[in-house]
């Protein structure tokens, strides 16, 4: 689901149902875990129709999707309006610090959430499924961003393989945290971890485009 408003009123709508059959998901697999919950279980705890429930989700596990890629979504907007000809590294750090950061109570709940989704994706490989390809799509839709911020005239390759070291980034912080107890900010946050990964994972010849 992408972060930018949507254009009409419908579409607005259509995002608002997608985001409380999603919040009413993720509450109940916090609850009582994926392999307890039905379909039938979200739609009733969103107050939505069943029939409204498949329209927009194609399983229960699908319907967490847009918290999933809730954090991927901030990111890309924030490198959406940087300008092109900065150090690409410290434009992608940046995003990051920014995107992961908990600066308040709503962005604590939003990243505990999100730990809460990824450890039960560990023992549900069909949530896990959704998980690898909520980050897939972000790669993909990466890719035109990291086009226009690296150069004039970047070489398609190099794109390709940065969108995806960052995307991997991330994924692998966000996992590593989620594993853990460590809190939402500070040493061992996601913040910290995704700065770390994406250090080693995008730098040396990649950046610098040799």
């Amino acid at each position: 689901m992408s972060t930018r408003p949507p254009s009409s009123l419908t579409e607005r709508r259509k995002a608002a149902t997608q985001l409380e059959i999603a919040h009413a998901a993720a509450e109940l697999f916090a609850a009582q875990g994926p392999h307890a919950t039905t379909a039938e279980d979200i739609a009733r705890h969103a107050g939505v129709a069943l029939r409204t429930f498949y329209r927009y989700f194609r399983s229960k596990q699908d319907a967490v999707s847009p918290l999933l890629a809730d954090g991927a979504d901030r990111w890309r907007a924030l490198l959406e309006t940087a300008e092109p000809g900065a150090e690409l590294s410290r434009t992608l750090e940046t995003a990051v610090e920014q995107s992961l950061a908990a600066p308040d109570e709503a962005a604590a709940r939003a990243l505990l959430r999100t730990r809460g989704l990824l450890r039960a994706a560990a023992d549900d490989p069909a949530l896990r499924a959704v998980w690898y390809r909520v980050n897939q799509e972000s790669e993909e839709r990466l890719v035109p961003v990291i086009a226009r911020l690296a150069d004039e005239r970047p070489d398609a390759l190099r794109v390709r393989l940065i969108a995806a070291a960052a995307t991997d980034a991330i994924r692998i912080a966000l996992e590593t945290w989620a594993a853990t107890e460590a809190g939402v900010t500070g040493e061992g946050s996601p913040v910290a971890l995704a700065t770390r990964c994406l250090r080693r994972l995008v730098g040396g010849d990649l950046l610098s485009g040799s």
